[in-house]
């Protein structure tokens, strides 16, 4: 299975009951309506990032909570620029935080497995566990590259402004990440040695290395 197949059917999203944070109450005052607004279109997709960072739905939840309360926190200046790249950035530096206080995750919650004989929720289910499970080989930088890259459809500059490193390393991160993705996906399952397809509208990096035209790195 490619890991274009993988992250097609696994929808990069998290279960749909774990799809939005919820019960962040946030105090009344002259600019919060504006704040709940953002925070209700942009919670949706700040959780496909979280599962994807660290592949726990409920630790996802936590981190998007938390993300929403330091933007909260920061709106005057964040919603001057571009609120939804803070929110963005201020996860990936939570998890960061976080990433070495938790050795262990759990990558699917048991109550997502399906009850009955569904075989594509089954398929569904063990495909979105093994692409989450090749994240989780990554390193932090790594992981937070792949993720905003090539399932979230950041540029490289977008990347690079996100994480505050430069084009150049997201370049060279994204194809090391990629490498190593394709090496754990073929292990899992053979014949799997494809990257992500790009976002629509956008190339794919991986095929402009050295010239080559092939994407399988052979």
């Amino acid at each position: 299975m490619s890991m274009g197949t993988v992250a097609g059917a696994a929808g990069t999203t998290p279960p749909a009951h774990e799809s939005a944070p919820v019960g962040l109450v946030l105090p009344a005052g002259d600019g919060d309506a504006e704040f709940a607004a953002f925070m209700a279109e942009a919670a949706p997709a700040l959780a496909r990032t979280a599962w994807l960072l660290c592949g726990d739905v409920h630790q996802a939840d936590e981190l998007v909570q938390q993300a929403l309360v330091r933007t909260y926190l920061a709106w005057p200046r964040a919603r001057q620029r571009d609120p939804l790249a803070y929110a963005r950035r201020t996860l990936a530096n939570l998890r960061v935080e976080t990433w070495r206080r938790r050795r262990r995750e759990v990558l699917i919650d048991p109550a997502d497995v399906p009850e009955h004989g569904d075989a594509s929720a089954a398929d569904r289910h063990a495909e979105r566990d093994q692409l989450v499970r090749a994240l989780a080989t990554l390193s932090g930088r790594q992981r937070r590259v792949v993720v905003l890259r090539h399932f979230e459809g950041l540029s490289e500059r977008e990347v690079a402004d996100d994480l505050g490193i430069t084009v150049g390393t997201v370049k060279s991160t994204a194809s090391r990440s990629l490498a190593r993705l394709r090496a754990v996906l073929s292990e899992q399952t053979p014949g799997a040695a494809h990257p992500p397809g790009p976002p629509a509208g956008r190339a794919d990096p991986v095929t402009r290395t050295t010239g080559s035209t092939t994407r399988s790195g052979r």
